[in-house]
């Protein structure tokens, strides 16, 4: 592997008509990529790189619909607000780093713990009473909820896009013809790590296995005794946590605005359903897809088109697929 090659592919600096441009352009997984014409020849390594790039970015996106999918597979509560929790977690990161000049990888643990702390208290507190309400009743609390963080974030931060500089924005690294920006593989190499790190805990803790238990059977978990509310909230808090974590890696990559989180909230349900609803492991594979497909949409067509794509995977798994690529059929 060479070292840092700034110089590879370089972009001006991000200009106010430039922030909007990406953001309306729909968070482009190959936002930096170079626009390729369609009837000129494409050498097979801008191909490579763009498919990196999408995949890197994937696996961030994987792990904020993970946390949506650990949610769900044990609370049986569809988190509404998941989208808009993430732009919580990105403008509080925005906050230090305008503050401390801390760089977002560094402030990952942090604003992770916050966020499960947030989200440890509004399960205890808010979801927890509507439990064994009717699926409407959730669904309204919780896009209430999300309204409320959207219209907070607008007043506190205004609508502008913001974003962080980093000293290797637009550093990358070459092998061969591959080249790789820097920020996509520390967000990607982040994402693995913050993901490894939850499956280890719900295979090999005691709280992970409580918790697995409670998902399993809900009464059977009552009948040993375990305090399911509390593990309930630990849930949401993990999930939580895990979308504030990718939340402060995706802006590494991606500008935010408090918009964002309805936009994001989508996205998740697209990969969850695409990898299967209730799946750790199918929530990674569908971010890595949706990743894939933009990447390449935005590279073959243009980035607008990028959401269209995505919800074609989505209709073909449902047509072919119905739970999911790695979902599990109802009994």
């Amino acid at each position: 592997m060479a070292g840092l090659v700034p110089a590879i592919h370089v972009f001006p600096a991000k200009s106010h008509e430039g922030v909007e441009a990406r953001h309306k352009a729909g968070h482009d997984a190959g936002a930096r990529s170079p626009r390729i014409h369609r009837d000129s020849f494409v050498p097979i390594d801008v191909y490579l790189n763009v498919a990196i790039g999408g995949v890197l970015t994937g696996l961030v996106y994987g792990l904020m619909a993970l946390g949506l999918s650990v949610i769900f597979g044990v609370v049986r509560v569809v988190n509404f607000a998941h989208g808009e929790m993430m732009t919580m977690a990105m403008y509080a990161v925005i906050t230090v780093f305008a503050a401390l000049h801390l760089d977002p990888l560094v402030l990952l643990v942090p604003v992770a713990l916050a966020m499960f702390a947030f989200g440890y208290l509004v399960q205890a507190s808010i979801i927890n009473p509507f439990i064994t309400r009717p699926e409407h009743s959730q669904f309204l609390l919780l896009v209430a909820m999300a309204t409320i963080i959207v219209n907070v974030l607008l007043i506190v931060f205004g609508p502008d896009a913001q974003n962080v500089q980093v000293s290797y924005a637009f550093d990358s690294y070459q092998i061969g013809k591959i080249i790789v920006d820097a920020t996509k593989l520390y967000a990607g190499i982040a994402a693995i790590v913050v993901a490894g790190g939850l499956f280890a805990f719900f295979q090999y803790t005691s709280l992970g296995t409580a918790i697995r238990a409670c998902a399993d059977n809900y009464t059977g978990a009552l009948v040993v005794g375990l305090d399911v509310k509390h593990l309930y909230a630990l849930t949401f808090g993990l999930g939580t946590a895990c979308v504030g974590a990718a939340g402060t890696i995706l802006l590494l990559i991606f500008d935010v605005t408090p918009s964002a989180g309805p936009a994001y909230t989508l996205l998740a349900f697209v990969i969850v359903i695409t990898g299967g609803l209730g799946s750790m492991p199918g929530a990674l594979v569908g971010g890595v897809l949706i990743g894939l497909t933009e990447a390449m949409a935005g590279l073959l067509f243009t980035p607008s088109a990028k959401s269209m794509f995505s919800f074609a995977i989505l209709v073909l798994v449902l047509l072919l697929r119905p739970q999911g690529i790695m979902g599990r059929r109802a009994a």
